[in-house]
């Protein structure tokens, strides 16, 4: 363990991850159908603002504003060529804030999907799929960036491509997908398969997990998941503030920070090791997770009657792993919810 995230991880018990990308540059005026990675450019003081936020509210890490940033999106706004370089100029922004924050802080560099279906099901083949990873991961790699993180993956075909592309890159990584249909990814994934998978891959990543999905409760199920499978790993955990309401022409997510709060030690208690937010984490939300982190002692795992009674009940009866057909599900169960 030689980079700047493993040398941490064996120092600590756990660490904070950010909160939200998309969610604070909507606040600070993106509009919706725009690409955030071209304010890497356009608003480079906007980005590092982002950045800031996360670590003066006590982020051990921060991810790039380049999770987008692949030949394949960014073909929608006609930028394909420019992937290597917006990836880039995400990473320095990232660095420069990162090295003056008298601690250290590690910049990951954010990758996304393609958005593309991997084949044979669509167009998208493993060997393309490599190639587009690997332009990106270069890019964040010439910027700076002390780690990559795929996140919000579905296919494993697709987890696997990344990591062909971070060993072409000679990068280390961090992955995680989403669990957001009934405890498994979009392409039917469960927490099981996840760890299955990323324990046969030839490069693994540092930590896994999972991100984004339907609200905290779901994800700390799964969490427990991956932490039943008795893998040594470090586990990810990033949660959304809540649950999305359209209110008032923009879209609101309802976590306050004081149950982020709850979030992020119950999420610690769960197994997991980083741990942070996704959409809606302010950094207000991160400032009371770290408080919480800090002041709290780790506790016994939690039970799924735990959770729901904190956070809220399931969005589903079951996350497709085991005998979780009495867990209390969202209608049935709403006390409180992150």
């Amino acid at each position: 363990m030689t980079n700047a995230l493993s040398r941490l991880l064996e120092k600590r018990d756990w660490l904070m991850a950010d909160g939200a990308t998309g969610t604070n540059l909507f606040n600070m005026g993106l509009s919706s159908g725009d690409a955030p990675e071209m304010w890497n450019e356009e608003h480079p003081d906007r980005i590092m603002k982002l950045y800031q936020g996360a670590v003066d509210a006590g982020s051990d890490i921060f991810l790039t504003n380049s999770f987008g940033g692949n030949a394949s999106r960014l073909k929608l706004h006609n930028a394909e060529k420019r992937a290597g370089e917006l990836s880039r100029i995400s990473a320095e922004l990232g660095r420069e804030v990162a090295d003056k924050a008298g601690r250290p802080v590690i910049v990951a560099g954010s990758v996304g999907p393609t958005g593309e279906i991997m084949a044979p099901m669509g167009p998208l083949t493993h060997e393309l799929a490599v190639e587009i990873f690997h332009q990106q991961a270069e890019g964040l790699k010439e910027g700076g960036a002390d780690v990559l993180w795929l996140e919000t993956i579905s296919a494993p075909e697709e987890y696997k491509a990344a990591a062909e592309a971070f060993k072409l890159a000679d990068m280390p990584w961090c992955g995680t997908m989403s669990f957001d249909t009934a405890g498994r990814t979009m392409m039917g994934v469960t927490s099981e398969a996840m760890v299955k998978m990323v324990e046969k891959l030839e490069n693994p990543p540092i930590a896994y997990g999972a991100n984004c999905g339907v609200g905290a409760s779901d994800l700390l199920r799964t969490v427990l998941g991956f932490a039943a499978m008795g893998v040594e790993r470090p586990i990810i955990a990033k949660g959304n503030a809540g649950i999305p309401k359209y209110e008032d022409g923009h879209i609101h997510y309802d976590g306050t920070p004081e149950l982020m709060g709850e979030y992020a030690v119950m999420a610690r208690d769960c197994g997991a090791m980083i741990i942070g937010g996704c959409c809606g984490t302010m950094p207000d939300h991160l400032s009371k997770m770290h408080e919480a982190l800090s002041s709290r002692p780790r506790g016994p795992r939690p039970t799924l009657e735990q959770i729901t009674e904190l956070l809220g009940g399931f969005s589903s009866a079951n996350d497709g792993t085991g005998d979780l057909s009495d867990a209390p599900t969202r209608r049935a169960t709403r006390r409180r919810r992150v």
